[in-house]
């Protein structure tokens, strides 16, 4: 990856924070830790490489992209958003009674969105088919899908991530967005899935462990990816609330909104690294 491309990413992904923090405020409400430790890894996908085109959210050879971590909407919305789907003044709107940004993925409202999401494990499913169907008709797309650390905790993660393999789905690309903390604490102290690389190893995937915030090591991964004969898991080491200071690894912070004094010094931290890059 050249060094030009790597700072226009590195821009795009401190504006999606941005829009993050922007969404969730103004809605009192939302998951902003997690929507921030995924940002890049929505950043890559979005402005690097999947086939894509915002005039054309439903073309039928356009690459997939679930977010089957649901919770973290305002991450995919402020990717959206950045990207050209619809106005960046909509994230304002979130979880408002009138808008078309739920608190979760809606995929009959909001364009680009592929798939409706919220019920932890069914996005990975969700994929999982997307991709067979991919398989089956020919079709040359891929998919893209990032998972929770928490949300793997659930049965049915393993029952795609079985069907996946046995059916070759090498088409299929699968981000663990791994930050260690969710709702009610560490992984640890909840229901730890670690060691998640053995077991998605286990389940007959390739695994690519990686700085989940590095662009090149996501760059790396995904084109890896690419050549296998299985589907690949990419487990991605990630802080949550990454990039504004008070949030960074906090669990309190996986679904609390910023008061406005809080706000204000999210948006000014942020900002002043978007001013370090220019």
């Amino acid at each position: 990856m050249d060094k030009q491309t790597k700072l226009s990413l590195e821009k795009t992904a401190l504006k999606i924070r941005v829009g993050i923090i922007r969404g969730v405020h103004a809605a009192k409400s939302g998951h902003p830790g997690g929507s921030l430790s995924c940002a890049d890894i929505l950043t890559y996908l979005y402005f690097k490489e999947m086939n894509i085109d915002p005039q054309i959210p439903k073309k039928p050879d356009r690459d997939r992209f679930v977010l089957s971590k649901g919770h973290a909407a305002p991450a995919l919305y402020a990717t959206l958003a950045e990207r050209g789907y619809f106005d960046k003044s909509e994230l304002l709107s979130l979880r408002q009674t009138g808008s078309f940004l739920q608190g979760h993925p809606d995929m009959k409202h909001i364009p680009g969105v592929d798939m409706s999401t919220g019920s932890l494990g069914q996005g990975i499913s969700a994929a999982v088919g997307m991709a067979l169907s991919a398989k089956h008709f020919g079709d040359k797309y891929r998919v893209y899908a990032v998972l929770g650390d928490g949300e793997i905790e659930e049965g049915q993660v393993w029952e795609a991530a079985m069907f996946a393999a046995n059916k070759g789905l090498s088409n299929l690309t699968a981000f663990v967005d791994l930050n260690g903390l969710q709702i009610d604490g560490t992984i640890e102290e909840v229901n730890s899935a670690r060691p998640v690389d053995k077991k998605f190893e286990a389940f007959g995937w390739d695994v690519i462990e990686i700085d989940g915030h590095d662009f090149e090591q996501i760059e790396a991964a995904v084109e890896k990816a690419k050549y296998s004969d299985k589907p690949t898991a990419i487990i991605a080491k990630t802080t949550k609330g990454k990039g504004v200071s008070f949030m960074e690894n906090k669990v309190n912070w996986h679904g609390t909104a910023p008061n406005d004094e809080q706000y204000e010094i999210a948006i000014k931290e942020l900002k002043a690294a978007l001013d370090e890059l220019q």
